[in-house]
């Protein structure tokens, strides 16, 4: 933390990434909240499988090329955010289904105060401007890895990148080839798994960037 935030000190960018947003409430939590303007806390945010569908995209350098787009992930939500979302941009956002919530309450399944939020929008991606003009991203996706094939998807967090670097962002976006299967194969850390379905991928990635 304190190598971190002198960093962040000097105006260095951070992109944190699906489980890379969660942190203990308390010192590490506040220091996100300084860094990248929010994160997930236990016993407030959760975290469901769901298919999210990103319909409106914010007029943002984050957003530009990208189109609306819907997938499925492990998509955290109630995040912890900047009191009265101060310096937060939100650049994804959904109405989680209420089967989202349909586990018992526990520190990342469940609690009081998000299900009293059921039906309204929430945040899963956002952009944050330090007071000292340093940058950060928070995205709560990238459970699946073969979501990284999904043309938008990757590119809304390559623009992110670029824009947490204080890199200008093309118009069309941070423009990558399309990712193959034989790409989100290699360099795995564990065999294949006897569930693995390399044709359903494979068809996915057809329908997602047809």
């Amino acid at each position: 933390m304190e190598e971190l935030n002198k960093l962040a000190e000097q105006g260095v960018g951070m992109v944190n990434i699906h489980y890379g947003v969660e942190v203990p409430k308390g010192a590490s939590g506040d220091a996100f909240l300084n860094w990248i303007g929010g994160y997930f806390e236990a016993w407030w945010s959760v975290n469901p499988h769901w298919t999210a569908d990103y319909k409106n995209l914010p007029a943002h350098p984050i957003s530009k090329g990208v189109a609306p787009f819907a997938i499925n992930d492990e998509w955290y939500y109630h995040m912890r955010f900047q009191p009265e979302m101060k310096n937060v941009q939100p650049i994804l956002t959904a109405i989680p289904p209420k089967e989202t919530l349909s586990r018992p309450d526990g520190a990342h399944s469940g609690n009081p105060d998000v299900r009293k939020t059921v039906g309204q929008p929430q945040h899963m991606a956002w952009a944050y401007e330090r007071p000292n003009g340093g940058r950060g991203f928070g995205f709560t996706g990238g459970h699946y890895h073969w979501n990284w094939g999904h043309n938008d998807f990757r590119k809304l967090v390559l623009n992110a990148i670029a824009w947490s670097a204080k890199i200008d962002v093309p118009s069309q976006g941070v423009a990558s080839k399309p990712v193959t299967i034989q790409q989100l194969e290699a360099n795995q850390d564990y065999p294949k798994s006897n569930k693995y379905n390399p044709a359903r991928i494979k068809a996915l990635l057809a329908e997602w960037n047809q």
